[in-house]
Protein backbone atom coordinates (compact mmCIF):
# COMPACT_ATOMS: atom_id res chain seq x y z
CA UNK A 1 0.00 0.00 0.00
CA UNK A 2 1.08 3.89 -0.58
CA UNK A 3 0.91 5.60 2.90
CA UNK A 4 1.63 9.03 3.72
CA UNK A 5 2.65 9.69 7.10
CA UNK A 6 2.69 13.91 8.24
CA UNK A 7 4.30 14.22 11.70
CA UNK A 8 6.96 12.59 12.90
CA UNK A 9 6.71 13.05 16.52
CA UNK A 10 6.17 9.74 18.91
CA UNK A 11 3.49 8.75 17.16
CA UNK A 12 4.58 8.84 13.52
CA UNK A 13 7.84 7.35 14.31
CA UNK A 14 5.94 4.33 15.89
CA UNK A 15 3.85 4.27 13.20
CA UNK A 16 6.87 4.51 10.48
CA UNK A 17 8.35 1.56 12.23
CA UNK A 18 5.31 -0.54 12.07
CA UNK A 19 3.75 0.12 8.43
CA UNK A 20 7.67 -0.29 6.89
CA UNK A 21 8.10 -3.92 8.72
CA UNK A 22 4.72 -4.57 6.70
CA UNK A 23 6.20 -4.07 3.54
CA UNK A 24 4.03 -1.04 2.70
CA UNK A 25 5.25 1.90 0.49
CA UNK A 26 5.86 4.70 2.85
CA UNK A 27 6.31 8.51 2.39
CA UNK A 28 6.81 10.90 5.73
CA UNK A 29 6.32 14.67 5.38
CA UNK A 30 7.65 16.70 8.76
CA UNK A 31 9.11 20.28 8.17
CA UNK A 32 12.12 19.50 10.36
CA UNK A 33 14.62 17.91 7.57
CA UNK A 34 16.67 16.94 10.40
CA UNK A 35 13.83 14.37 11.66
CA UNK A 36 13.23 13.71 7.81
CA UNK A 37 16.98 12.83 7.27
CA UNK A 38 16.88 10.58 10.64
CA UNK A 39 14.01 8.19 9.80
CA UNK A 40 15.07 8.02 6.39
CA UNK A 41 18.87 6.87 7.08
CA UNK A 42 16.81 4.18 9.53
CA UNK A 43 13.95 3.02 7.61
CA UNK A 44 13.21 2.46 3.95
CA UNK A 45 10.92 5.45 3.24
CA UNK A 46 11.12 8.39 1.50
CA UNK A 47 11.23 11.79 2.63
CA UNK A 48 9.57 14.92 2.16
CA UNK A 49 10.42 18.37 3.76
CA UNK A 50 7.73 20.51 4.24
CA UNK A 51 3.99 21.35 5.73
CA UNK A 52 1.63 18.30 5.36
CA UNK A 53 -1.24 20.49 4.76
CA UNK A 54 0.36 21.48 1.73
CA UNK A 55 -0.98 20.45 -1.39
CA UNK A 56 2.24 21.04 -3.23
CA UNK A 57 4.35 18.61 -0.55
CA UNK A 58 2.09 16.23 -0.42
CA UNK A 59 1.68 16.15 -4.62
CA UNK A 60 5.73 14.99 -4.54
CA UNK A 61 4.47 12.15 -2.07
CA UNK A 62 2.33 10.44 -4.31
CA UNK A 63 1.40 12.65 -7.46
CA UNK A 64 -2.02 10.67 -7.99
CA UNK A 65 -2.65 10.19 -4.21
CA UNK A 66 -1.57 7.43 -1.91
CA UNK A 67 -3.88 4.69 -1.00
CA UNK A 68 -4.18 6.06 2.97
CA UNK A 69 -2.59 9.14 4.80
CA UNK A 70 -2.04 9.58 8.16
CA UNK A 71 -1.71 12.92 9.72
CA UNK A 72 -0.20 12.91 13.31
CA UNK A 73 1.38 16.70 13.91
CA UNK A 74 1.16 18.35 17.03
CA UNK A 75 -1.77 20.27 15.27
CA UNK A 76 -5.39 19.12 15.18
CA UNK A 77 -6.09 22.12 12.42
CA UNK A 78 -3.35 20.85 10.02
CA UNK A 79 -4.16 17.26 11.07
CA UNK A 80 -7.64 18.16 9.29
CA UNK A 81 -6.16 20.27 6.61
CA UNK A 82 -3.75 17.54 5.26
CA UNK A 83 -6.24 15.13 5.50
CA UNK A 84 -8.86 17.50 3.16
CA UNK A 85 -6.01 17.80 0.87
CA UNK A 86 -4.96 14.34 0.50
CA UNK A 87 -8.95 13.83 -0.75
CA UNK A 88 -8.69 16.29 -3.41
CA UNK A 89 -5.14 14.62 -4.40
CA UNK A 90 -7.26 11.35 -4.58
CA UNK A 91 -6.37 9.80 -1.84
CA UNK A 92 -9.81 7.60 -0.71
CA UNK A 93 -8.92 6.88 2.91
CA UNK A 94 -7.42 9.66 5.34
CA UNK A 95 -6.57 9.38 9.40
CA UNK A 96 -6.43 12.48 11.68
CA UNK A 97 -4.94 12.58 15.26
CA UNK A 98 -7.54 15.15 17.08
CA UNK A 99 -6.28 15.47 20.46
CA UNK A 100 -8.86 18.75 21.69
CA UNK A 101 -11.62 17.70 24.22
CA UNK A 102 -13.51 20.57 22.29
CA UNK A 103 -13.64 18.92 19.26
CA UNK A 104 -15.81 15.84 20.94
CA UNK A 105 -18.95 16.92 19.90
CA UNK A 106 -18.14 17.45 16.54
CA UNK A 107 -16.65 13.72 15.25
CA UNK A 108 -19.67 12.74 14.19
CA UNK A 109 -19.05 16.00 11.60
CA UNK A 110 -15.81 15.52 10.57
CA UNK A 111 -16.32 11.91 9.63
CA UNK A 112 -19.06 12.27 7.57
CA UNK A 113 -18.64 16.06 6.44
CA UNK A 114 -15.26 16.46 6.00
CA UNK A 115 -14.54 13.12 4.46
CA UNK A 116 -12.33 11.50 7.31
CA UNK A 117 -12.09 7.91 7.35
CA UNK A 118 -10.68 7.79 11.37
CA UNK A 119 -10.52 10.37 14.05
CA UNK A 120 -7.94 9.08 17.04
CA UNK A 121 -7.58 10.73 20.11
CA UNK A 122 -4.43 9.07 21.63
CA UNK A 123 -4.85 10.70 25.19
CA UNK A 124 -8.40 9.48 24.98
CA UNK A 125 -8.02 5.86 23.87
CA UNK A 126 -4.76 5.55 26.53
CA UNK A 127 -6.97 7.04 29.34
CA UNK A 128 -9.38 3.85 28.17
CA UNK A 129 -6.78 1.58 28.45
CA UNK A 130 -5.77 2.83 31.73
CA UNK A 131 -9.60 2.60 33.27
CA UNK A 132 -9.70 -0.78 31.71
CA UNK A 133 -7.06 -2.10 34.17
CA UNK A 134 -7.90 -0.37 37.03
CA UNK A 135 -11.44 -2.08 36.70
CA UNK A 136 -9.40 -5.30 37.28
CA UNK A 137 -6.12 -4.02 38.49
CA UNK A 138 -5.05 -7.54 39.21
CA UNK A 139 -3.68 -7.54 35.55
CA UNK A 140 -0.65 -5.49 34.17
CA UNK A 141 -2.55 -4.74 30.72
CA UNK A 142 -6.21 -5.70 29.90
CA UNK A 143 -7.73 -5.75 26.45
CA UNK A 144 -11.41 -6.95 25.51
CA UNK A 145 -12.38 -8.92 22.47
CA UNK A 146 -15.78 -10.05 20.89
CA UNK A 147 -17.94 -7.45 21.74
CA UNK A 148 -16.53 -7.83 25.56
CA UNK A 149 -17.30 -11.17 26.18
CA UNK A 150 -13.17 -12.24 25.84
CA UNK A 151 -10.67 -10.93 28.20
CA UNK A 152 -7.10 -11.68 27.33
CA UNK A 153 -4.69 -10.30 30.11
CA UNK A 154 -0.96 -9.56 30.92
CA UNK A 155 0.29 -10.80 34.22
CA UNK A 156 4.02 -11.06 35.56
CA UNK A 157 4.52 -14.57 37.61
CA UNK A 158 6.83 -13.11 41.29
CA UNK A 159 8.93 -15.83 42.87
CA UNK A 160 6.23 -16.92 45.21
CA UNK A 161 3.30 -16.99 42.46
CA UNK A 162 1.71 -20.64 43.08
CA UNK A 163 2.02 -21.06 39.13
CA UNK A 164 5.72 -20.85 39.24
CA UNK A 165 6.65 -24.30 38.41
CA UNK A 166 3.19 -25.25 37.23
CA UNK A 167 3.49 -27.71 33.38
CA UNK A 168 0.51 -26.08 31.34
CA UNK A 169 -0.81 -29.55 30.61
CA UNK A 170 -1.69 -29.89 34.26
CA UNK A 171 -3.41 -26.38 34.46
CA UNK A 172 -6.96 -27.46 34.44
CA UNK A 173 -6.78 -29.97 36.14
CA UNK A 174 -5.26 -28.42 39.11
CA UNK A 175 -7.05 -24.90 39.08
CA UNK A 176 -10.69 -26.67 37.34
CA UNK A 177 -11.36 -23.05 35.18
CA UNK A 178 -11.23 -22.68 31.95
CA UNK A 179 -8.42 -20.36 30.90
CA UNK A 180 -5.89 -20.14 28.14
CA UNK A 181 -2.16 -19.31 28.58
CA UNK A 182 -1.46 -18.04 24.64
CA UNK A 183 1.88 -16.47 25.01
CA UNK A 184 4.56 -16.41 27.52
CA UNK A 185 7.68 -13.24 27.26
CA UNK A 186 10.90 -15.00 29.38
CA UNK A 187 13.25 -12.38 29.53
CA UNK A 188 14.03 -11.44 25.75
CA UNK A 189 12.36 -14.44 24.50
CA UNK A 190 8.73 -15.22 23.40
CA UNK A 191 6.84 -18.07 23.65
CA UNK A 192 3.73 -19.61 22.01
CA UNK A 193 2.99 -22.59 24.83
CA UNK A 194 2.57 -26.19 24.64
CA UNK A 195 0.80 -28.55 26.84
CA UNK A 196 4.58 -29.02 28.01
CA UNK A 197 5.93 -25.62 28.67
CA UNK A 198 6.52 -24.85 32.17
CA UNK A 199 6.14 -21.46 33.88
CA UNK A 200 8.98 -19.80 35.55
CA UNK A 201 9.32 -17.08 38.35
CA UNK A 202 9.60 -13.40 35.86
CA UNK A 203 7.29 -15.09 33.75
CA UNK A 204 4.97 -12.53 31.67
CA UNK A 205 1.88 -14.53 30.74
CA UNK A 206 -0.98 -13.73 28.19
CA UNK A 207 -3.96 -15.16 29.56
CA UNK A 208 -7.11 -15.20 27.71
CA UNK A 209 -10.91 -16.59 29.05
CA UNK A 210 -14.35 -14.99 29.81
CA UNK A 211 -14.48 -12.56 32.22
CA UNK A 212 -16.36 -14.08 35.09
CA UNK A 213 -13.67 -16.69 34.25
CA UNK A 214 -10.53 -14.89 34.91
CA UNK A 215 -11.89 -13.36 37.93
CA UNK A 216 -12.50 -17.22 39.48
CA UNK A 217 -9.32 -18.07 38.49
CA UNK A 218 -7.10 -15.77 40.30
CA UNK A 219 -9.77 -15.65 43.31
CA UNK A 220 -8.62 -19.79 43.87
CA UNK A 221 -4.82 -18.35 43.60
CA UNK A 222 -6.07 -15.55 46.10
CA UNK A 223 -4.16 -13.29 43.75
CA UNK A 224 -7.57 -11.60 43.33
CA UNK A 225 -7.21 -7.64 43.21
CA UNK A 226 -11.16 -6.12 43.03
CA UNK A 227 -11.62 -2.74 41.26
CA UNK A 228 -9.47 0.31 42.52
CA UNK A 229 -12.46 2.55 44.34
CA UNK A 230 -9.88 5.17 45.70
CA UNK A 231 -7.62 6.77 42.77
CA UNK A 232 -4.84 9.14 42.89
CA UNK A 233 -3.93 11.10 39.74
CA UNK A 234 -0.64 12.69 39.42
CA UNK A 235 -0.53 15.27 36.68
CA UNK A 236 -3.93 17.41 35.55
CA UNK A 237 -3.13 16.52 32.28
CA UNK A 238 -5.45 16.38 28.76
CA UNK A 239 -4.74 12.35 29.81
CA UNK A 240 -6.35 13.16 32.80
CA UNK A 241 -9.02 14.73 31.79
CA UNK A 242 -10.22 11.46 29.86
CA UNK A 243 -9.62 9.36 32.56
CA UNK A 244 -11.53 11.54 35.24
CA UNK A 245 -14.01 11.43 32.83
CA UNK A 246 -13.59 7.67 32.40
CA UNK A 247 -13.55 6.89 36.32
CA UNK A 248 -16.20 9.21 36.92
CA UNK A 249 -18.95 7.33 34.85
CA UNK A 250 -17.79 4.41 37.08
CA UNK A 251 -18.40 6.23 40.29
CA UNK A 252 -14.30 6.26 41.53
CA UNK A 253 -13.51 8.23 43.88
CA UNK A 254 -10.48 10.59 42.65
CA UNK A 255 -7.75 12.85 43.48
CA UNK A 256 -5.91 14.94 40.88
CA UNK A 257 -2.36 16.63 42.46
CA UNK A 258 -0.94 19.06 39.87
CA UNK A 259 1.73 22.15 40.37
CA UNK A 260 0.09 24.20 38.07
CA UNK A 261 -2.60 26.49 39.35
CA UNK A 262 -4.48 27.53 36.01
CA UNK A 263 -4.84 23.54 35.47
CA UNK A 264 -6.19 22.74 38.71
CA UNK A 265 -8.28 25.63 38.89
CA UNK A 266 -10.08 24.30 35.11
CA UNK A 267 -10.33 20.62 36.48
CA UNK A 268 -12.02 21.70 39.44
CA UNK A 269 -14.34 23.59 37.52
CA UNK A 270 -14.96 20.59 34.98
CA UNK A 271 -15.25 18.31 37.98
CA UNK A 272 -16.84 19.62 41.37
CA UNK A 273 -16.66 15.98 42.46
CA UNK A 274 -12.75 15.41 41.94
CA UNK A 275 -10.65 16.58 45.19
CA UNK A 276 -8.02 18.65 43.18
CA UNK A 277 -4.85 19.57 45.14
CA UNK A 278 -2.17 22.36 44.01
CA UNK A 279 0.69 21.13 44.93
CA UNK A 280 3.89 19.07 43.89
CA UNK A 281 3.03 15.77 43.54
CA UNK A 282 6.74 14.81 44.05
CA UNK A 283 6.58 15.68 47.03
CA UNK A 284 6.35 12.48 49.74
CA UNK A 285 4.87 14.83 52.45
CA UNK A 286 2.45 15.89 50.66
CA UNK A 287 1.30 12.56 49.41
CA UNK A 288 1.48 11.55 52.76
CA UNK A 289 -0.61 14.04 53.59
CA UNK A 290 -3.63 13.21 50.61
CA UNK A 291 -3.53 9.37 52.43
CA UNK A 292 -1.39 7.74 49.32
CA UNK A 293 -1.85 4.56 51.73
CA UNK A 294 -5.20 4.13 51.93
CA UNK A 295 -5.84 4.69 47.58
CA UNK A 296 -6.51 1.52 45.95
CA UNK A 297 -4.75 3.00 42.75
CA UNK A 298 -1.69 5.41 42.12
CA UNK A 299 -1.68 6.50 37.88
CA UNK A 300 1.40 8.97 37.29
CA UNK A 301 0.58 11.35 34.13
CA UNK A 302 3.23 14.00 34.70
CA UNK A 303 4.96 15.28 30.71
CA UNK A 304 8.33 13.39 32.34
CA UNK A 305 8.77 9.86 31.71
CA UNK A 306 11.55 9.89 34.75
CA UNK A 307 9.27 11.65 37.19
CA UNK A 308 6.53 8.81 36.23
CA UNK A 309 9.00 6.26 37.09
CA UNK A 310 10.16 7.60 40.29
CA UNK A 311 6.77 7.88 41.40
CA UNK A 312 5.56 4.91 40.56
CA UNK A 313 7.97 3.15 42.32
CA UNK A 314 7.16 4.73 45.27
CA UNK A 315 3.49 4.16 45.11
CA UNK A 316 4.21 0.74 44.73
CA UNK A 317 5.86 0.08 48.14
CA UNK A 318 2.43 1.27 49.10
CA UNK A 319 0.24 -1.98 50.53
CA UNK A 320 -1.45 -3.71 47.54
CA UNK A 321 -1.66 0.06 45.85
CA UNK A 322 -2.48 -0.85 41.56
CA UNK A 323 0.33 1.39 40.02
CA UNK A 324 -0.04 3.03 36.43
CA UNK A 325 2.65 4.74 34.61
CA UNK A 326 2.86 6.60 31.54
CA UNK A 327 5.83 6.35 30.16
CA UNK A 328 6.17 7.46 26.57
CA UNK A 329 10.09 6.36 25.55
CA UNK A 330 10.17 2.72 24.23
CA UNK A 331 13.87 1.92 26.08
CA UNK A 332 12.15 3.95 29.61
CA UNK A 333 9.28 1.29 29.13
CA UNK A 334 10.93 -1.69 28.84
CA UNK A 335 13.62 -1.17 31.63
CA UNK A 336 11.11 -0.39 33.86
CA UNK A 337 9.11 -3.39 32.88
CA UNK A 338 11.51 -6.04 32.46
CA UNK A 339 12.93 -4.96 36.01
CA UNK A 340 9.28 -5.16 37.67
CA UNK A 341 9.89 -1.41 38.72
CA UNK A 342 6.72 0.04 37.15
CA UNK A 343 3.14 -2.31 37.32
CA UNK A 344 0.96 -1.22 34.24
CA UNK A 345 3.30 1.10 31.67
CA UNK A 346 1.45 2.85 29.11
CA UNK A 347 2.17 4.90 25.89
CA UNK A 348 -0.09 7.36 24.10
CA UNK A 349 2.49 6.41 20.82
CA UNK A 350 1.82 2.88 21.15
CA UNK A 351 -1.88 2.34 21.90
CA UNK A 352 -2.52 5.06 18.89
CA UNK A 353 -0.44 2.90 16.37
CA UNK A 354 -1.85 0.09 17.29
CA UNK A 355 -5.28 1.66 16.42
CA UNK A 356 -4.43 2.89 13.51
CA UNK A 357 -2.26 -0.86 12.47
CA UNK A 358 -5.70 -1.88 12.67
CA UNK A 359 -7.37 -0.10 10.71
CA UNK A 360 -4.19 -0.62 7.95
CA UNK A 361 -4.76 -4.35 8.72
CA UNK A 362 -8.27 -4.04 7.52
CA UNK A 363 -7.49 -1.92 3.88
CA UNK A 364 -4.96 -4.71 3.11
CA UNK A 365 -7.28 -7.39 3.24
CA UNK A 366 -8.88 -8.54 0.26
CA UNK A 367 -11.20 -11.02 2.09
CA UNK A 368 -14.25 -8.14 3.24
CA UNK A 369 -16.06 -10.61 5.33
CA UNK A 370 -12.84 -11.57 7.12
CA UNK A 371 -11.38 -8.05 8.06
CA UNK A 372 -9.48 -8.05 10.91
CA UNK A 373 -12.14 -6.44 14.04
CA UNK A 374 -9.79 -6.29 16.88
CA UNK A 375 -6.17 -6.37 16.78
CA UNK A 376 -3.81 -6.03 19.88
CA UNK A 377 0.21 -6.03 20.06
CA UNK A 378 1.77 -7.71 22.87
CA UNK A 379 5.16 -8.36 24.50
CA UNK A 380 6.00 -4.89 23.17
CA UNK A 381 4.75 -5.96 19.46
CA UNK A 382 6.54 -9.35 19.07
CA UNK A 383 3.04 -10.58 19.06
CA UNK A 384 -0.76 -9.77 17.90
CA UNK A 385 -3.68 -10.52 19.22
CA UNK A 386 -6.57 -10.30 16.67
CA UNK A 387 -10.42 -11.41 16.34
CA UNK A 388 -11.57 -12.25 13.11
CA UNK A 389 -15.44 -13.28 11.97
CA UNK A 390 -16.15 -17.01 10.48
CA UNK A 391 -17.46 -15.82 7.26
CA UNK A 392 -19.03 -18.30 4.69
CA UNK A 393 -16.74 -19.98 2.47
CA UNK A 394 -13.87 -20.52 4.83
CA UNK A 395 -12.74 -23.98 3.23
CA UNK A 396 -11.96 -25.60 7.57
CA UNK A 397 -15.40 -24.82 8.67
CA UNK A 398 -16.59 -27.63 10.93
CA UNK A 399 -13.19 -29.12 10.58
CA UNK A 400 -11.35 -29.82 14.49
CA UNK A 401 -8.74 -27.97 15.20
CA UNK A 402 -6.81 -31.03 15.88
CA UNK A 403 -6.81 -31.74 12.57
CA UNK A 404 -5.82 -28.59 10.75
CA UNK A 405 -1.93 -28.25 10.86
CA UNK A 406 -1.33 -24.26 12.11
CA UNK A 407 1.16 -22.14 11.21
CA UNK A 408 4.25 -22.22 13.17
CA UNK A 409 4.16 -19.64 16.45
CA UNK A 410 0.18 -18.86 15.96
CA UNK A 411 -2.26 -20.68 18.47
CA UNK A 412 -6.58 -19.98 18.80
CA UNK A 413 -6.97 -18.88 21.59
CA UNK A 414 -10.18 -18.31 21.77
CA UNK A 415 -13.92 -18.76 20.45
CA UNK A 416 -17.12 -16.58 21.09
CA UNK A 417 -20.13 -18.66 19.52
CA UNK A 418 -23.01 -17.16 17.25
CA UNK A 419 -25.10 -16.80 20.90
CA UNK A 420 -22.31 -15.12 22.62
CA UNK A 421 -20.86 -18.44 24.45
CA UNK A 422 -17.21 -17.72 25.28
CA UNK A 423 -15.11 -21.08 24.19
CA UNK A 424 -11.68 -21.62 25.39
CA UNK A 425 -11.15 -24.19 22.34
CA UNK A 426 -9.83 -27.30 22.90
CA UNK A 427 -8.49 -29.77 19.88
CA UNK A 428 -12.08 -31.02 19.47
CA UNK A 429 -13.57 -27.40 19.12
CA UNK A 430 -14.59 -26.64 15.60
CA UNK A 431 -15.05 -23.18 14.27
CA UNK A 432 -18.18 -22.34 12.55
CA UNK A 433 -19.84 -19.70 10.31
CA UNK A 434 -20.59 -16.69 12.64
CA UNK A 435 -18.31 -17.08 15.06
CA UNK A 436 -15.86 -14.79 16.46
CA UNK A 437 -12.56 -15.95 16.78
CA UNK A 438 -9.23 -14.65 18.61
CA UNK A 439 -6.03 -15.60 17.08
CA UNK A 440 -2.88 -15.25 18.84
CA UNK A 441 0.83 -15.10 16.72
CA UNK A 442 3.92 -13.72 16.34
CA UNK A 443 3.69 -13.44 12.60
CA UNK A 444 3.01 -9.86 12.44
CA UNK A 445 1.58 -9.71 8.79
CA UNK A 446 -1.28 -12.14 8.95
CA UNK A 447 -4.55 -10.82 7.34
CA UNK A 448 -6.73 -13.20 7.16
CA UNK A 449 -8.28 -16.26 8.94
CA UNK A 450 -7.75 -18.37 5.70
CA UNK A 451 -3.91 -17.76 6.39
CA UNK A 452 -3.55 -19.66 9.94
CA UNK A 453 -3.49 -22.97 8.37
CA UNK A 454 -0.28 -24.57 6.46
CA UNK A 455 -1.46 -24.39 2.58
Amino acid sequence: MRIVVVGLGKVGRALTAQLTAENNDIVVIDQNPELIEDIVNIYDVRGVPGNGGCYEVQKEAFEDGADLLIATTSSDEINILACLVAKKLGTQHTIARIRNPEYEKQLHFMRDELGLSMVVNPEKATAREIARVLRFPTAIKREQFCRQRFELIEYRLADDNPLVGLQLADLYRNIRVKILICAVARGSETIIPTGSTTLQAGDKIYLTASACDLESFFRKLNLFKAKANNVMIVGASRMTYYLVKELQDIQKRVTVIDSNAARCQEMSEKFPGVLVIHGDGADAELLSEERITDMDAFVALTGLDETNIILAMYASQMNSCKVVAKINRNSFAELATAKGMVDSVVSTASVTSEAIAMYVRAMQNSFESENIKTLHSLVGGRVEALEFNVAPGLPFIGVPLKDLILRKGLLVAGIVRRNGQPVIPSGNDALQEGDDVVIVTTDATLHSLRDIVVK
